[in-house]
């Protein structure tokens, strides 16, 4: 296997800078978004601002509405428009994120302790409501309905990827265009959501709106692509979660889908007892670990992660060189530089 996480690695270094970079860009937007996004999370319901706060604060990278800031910019734009649909963005994740620690039953997540493992669930998933509410808050007061249109449908696509994902978990079966369904709606979607509104807010035409969707769609599928194979081959620390739980929760990933067309029956059957039966043994993880380096699927997915990075790169061809386009490359390689 020849890409490893660690974290004071010179590769692990750029990579971090290369996110400074783009946060530094946009430092006086996040401020504004964040500033956005504390006010509304506010309630006189005590515990929704508490739960909420906790897991805003844990951080995250904040990739999403960074595209919508940066896109929007790529586009010239010089209003305030983008600040709130940026931090609606922001929402729509954070709420998906609550919803699924609860469907997984996390209690890590980068780092800290999960909403669910510190209230339980029931709550979490209330003020994950709450969250999707205030993001539609804050697209009707954009007034656009082409605005609400994009995020509207985004939301009802993130939520039969969640769907879909549990249909799709603990089955062996699962074949990579199942896989692909399921991170294109989870991930990829909101990705060109946020992309696409830089385009919207500007009034750019149609064919700047398609490539900016077509940037975000492969870059989220790129950046999915990459997460999965680092849950078998990140440290912890790095990770923001417990490494494996993938495993552990029996989901489907590119990884084992590979692994188990190119496996034997023996190697099928430890597959179906770990992952549908959830029969899990000590030292299983480090078997499927071995499985997949055996046959070379978590250097394989990554090798798909750069193809989708290629098509994304290809998309901002249209729009001219400057800072907010370098920018977006940079996230791109930063999506598959941290695979090393």
């Amino acid at each position: 296997m020849t890409f490893v996480t660690v974290a004071d690695s010179d590769r692990a270094k750029q990579t971090r800078a290369t996110l400074d970079r783009l946060h530094a860009m946009v430092a006086d937007d996040l401020i504004a978004v964040n500033r956005v996004i504390l006010d509304r999370m506010q309630s006189p319901v005590t515990l929704i601002p508490q739960l909420a706060g906790h897991i805003i604060a844990a951080g995250g990278k904040r990739v999403r509405p960074m595209l919508t800031l940066i896109c929007s910019r790529l586009c010239g734009y010089g209003g305030r428009r983008h600040l709130e649909l940026a931090a609606a963005v922001e929402f729509i994740h954070t709420a998906t994120l609550l919803h699924d620690d609860v469907v997984d039953e996390s209690d890590l997540r980068r780092g800290s302790a999960t909403a669910n493992a510190v209230w339980g669930n029931k709550p979490s998933v209330l003020v994950g409501d709450f969250l999707f509410s205030r993001a539609f808050q804050l697209m009707v007061g954009d007034g656009s309905l082409k605005v609400l249109g994009i995020l509207a449908e985004a939301s009802a696509v993130i939520a039969q990827g969640e769907v879909l994902q549990l249909i799709t978990a603990n089955n062996t079966e699962t074949n990579e265009q199942q896989y692909l369904e399921v991170i294109t709606a989870k991930t990829a979607k909101l990705f060109a959501a946020a992309c696409r509104l830089g385009a919207v807010v500007t009034d750019r035409p149609a064919r700047e709106e398609q490539a900016l969707e077509s940037f975000g769609h492969n870059l989220g599928i790129s950046f999915q692509l990459v997460d999965d194979a680092l849950d078998y081959s990140a440290r912890e620390a790095d990770l923001g979660k417990r490494v494996g739980d993938d495993f552990r929760d029996g989901k489907i990933t590119l990884p084992v889908v590979l692994a188990i067309r190119r496996g034997n029956e023996d190697e099928r059957r430890f597959w179906r007892r770990t992952l549908e039966d959830h029969e899990q043994e000590d030292g299983d993880l480090d078997q499927a670990i071995r499985l997949l380096e055996k046959h070379g699927t978590l250097d394989d997915t990554i090798e798909r992660a750069r193809h989708y990075r290629a098509v994304a790169r290809d998309a901002l061809a249209i729009f001219d060189d400057g800072e907010p386009k370098s920018a977006l490359l940079d996230l791109l390689d930063f999506c598959i530089d941290r695979a090393h």
